[in-house]
């Protein structure tokens, strides 16, 4: 079991969700070498609350790092789960199109992918750059 794998499977049983009762856990790697994890947290003004990612992005954030290399985020499905269009987002804010993101469930099953394959044309600051 790698240190992201393990990181996620532990923040995961923190996780805040009285109502979904779909718990997740995520760990992110940046690039000063350290790991930061986050998991979802829900409130009663249901779906206003945080995603794993978005809480482990707001932790490296917090802590003054901004660039992530890797990723990874484990659920109880039965399959492995992407993160939401919002997390891609952010993902790529702070990462770059080839970081692997690693997908997980609990019973092992696991897929990785690159940033750039789960968020193909992503909105970047390359777009503000571009002034007409």
């Amino acid at each position: 079991m790698n240190i992201l794998q393990s990181a996620a499977i532990d923040v995961r049983k923190n996780a805040y969700a009285p109502y979904s009762n779909f718990k997740v856990g995520a760990a992110i790697r940046s690039s000063s070498g350290t790991v930061y994890v986050g998991c979802n947290v829900e409130n009663v003004a249901f779906p206003e609350g945080t995603c794993a990612e978005a809480g482990a992005i707001a932790a490296m954030v917090a802590a003054g790092d901004y660039v992530i290399t890797e990723a990874y985020v484990i659920a109880g499905s039965p399959m492995p789960v992407t993160p939401c269009g919002g997390c891609r987002q952010k993902l790529a804010e702070f990462g770059s199109n080839d970081i692997r993101i690693t997908m997980a469930t609990l019973n092992g099953i696991e897929h990785t992918m690159t940033l750039a394959e789960l968020l193909p044309g992503a909105f970047t600051q390359d777009f503000f750059e571009a002034k007409t």
